[in-house]
């Protein structure tokens, strides 16, 4: 028998959502709505070209990233969705003996990137469900070499200022670097220079996606804006064609029809508001969100069972967050409004059983 090396047998595999066909998905956390038209035609127009290897620079797409949040090309990455681009940063700045420091509730592919890297990953307390500076900065210890932090967060939908964020880098040390995973950022209301503005210092990054406010989950783009220097550095590691030509035509066009983009958040982001609404009005625990879902806290995880049963039963699939020690909590995605009203009655139903 051939024996993988440790740090893989060690590895949990990757835990996907239990999807069913006959079920309406509220599990993925993918946009309620196409992407932008001018998207599908820039897609159908590379169509013509896959014979081709794709622009192992991205430059169209980075050159439309640049122009939308005022950065340089030369400090933009693109990957395979933004787990390229972290499973990368972690294995650039981080091998055994070292440690990444995340959150108790940060996203669990970071765990995972560090077994593939070989550095420990360990995690400082969320106190009501989102990130605390304070916590980050206690826990720092002499083996960290990254700070990870996801904001807003997923499972949570929880966010903190980006005046915190900048706190946070201020209270850590030179040599740490402090990755920033804004998957979620084009939900977040506050503005986000001051995020931005942490890269100029030579020791942040901050990773976005195409994945949820662009609707372009099935084509795989995450990008990050780096120092330049650790951009040159992480590039190593990216697979060279790694995202396809279609799929960065599609981004590129997504990314400069900012006007579509904006209406797709907005939709989404009132349907969420009347959700919580509802369900707060009828006793549910749910924490404010900033992304494109919502997190039920249950009293129990029987009482999450019995709730994850009656969804189902009713043809909903929604995601348990047992991977975060979260056992007692559900998160739902933001579909469509009337399909929303029918999870809000579903869930009515169910705290009068």
């Amino acid at each position: 028998m051939i024996n993988p090396v440790a740090n893989v047998a060690d590895m949990a595999a990757y835990e996907l959502a239990d999807l069913q066909a006959t079920l309406l998905s509220l599990a993925q956390n993918e946009s309620a709505y196409p992407c932008s038209p001018l998207a599908i035609e820039a897609g159908r127009q590379a169509l013509q070209d896959v014979h081709l290897y794709s622009d192992p620079d991205w430059l169209a797409l980075r050159e439309a990233i640049g122009s939308v949040h005022s950065l340089p090309v030369n400090q933009v990455l693109c990957g395979a969705g933004s787990m390229e681009i972290i499973a990368s940063i972690i294995r650039a700045y981080s091998q055994a003996g070292d440690e990444v420091l995340g959150t108790a509730y940060g996203y669990l592919f970071v765990a995972t990137a560090c077994k593939q890297a070989g550095s420990a990953y360990r995690q400082a307390a969320e106190p009501l469900l989102q990130v605390d500076v304070d916590e980050l900065i206690a826990n720092v210890s002499d083996a960290t070499r990254i700070v990870f932090v996801c904001n807003p967060g997923n499972p949570t939908g929880t966010r903190i200022p980006n005046a915190e964020l900048v706190r946070l880098r201020d209270n850590l040390p030179g040599d740490v670097l402090l990755v920033i995973d804004q998957a979620y950022a084009e939900f977040d209301d506050q503005d986000p220079r001051a995020a931005f503005d942490l890269i100029e210092r030579g020791n942040t990054i901050i990773t976005r996606t195409l994945s949820k406010a662009y609707a372009l989950a099935g084509q795989r783009v995450g990008w990050g804006a780096f120092p330049a220097d650790i951009a040159v550095q992480v590039r190593k590691l990216l697979n060279p064609n790694n995202v396809s030509g279609v799929a960065q035509a599609m981004a590129t066009a997504a990314m400069l029809d900012q006007k579509y983009m904006q209406g797709l958040v907005k939709k989404t982001a009132e349907t969420r508001r009347l959700m919580r609404n509802t369900l707060t009005e009828q006793g549910w625990e749910v924490p404010d969100s900033h992304t494109n879902f919502l997190l039920m806290v249950l009293n129990s995880v029987e009482a999450c069972r019995r709730l994850d049963s009656t969804l189902r039963n009713a043809g909903f699939l929604a995601r348990g967050m047992g991977g975060y020690n979260l056992a007692h909590c559900l998160r739902l995605t933001i579909a469509k409004p009337e399909d929303m009203e029918r999870v809000c009655t579903t869930i009515n139903s169910a705290s009068e059983d």
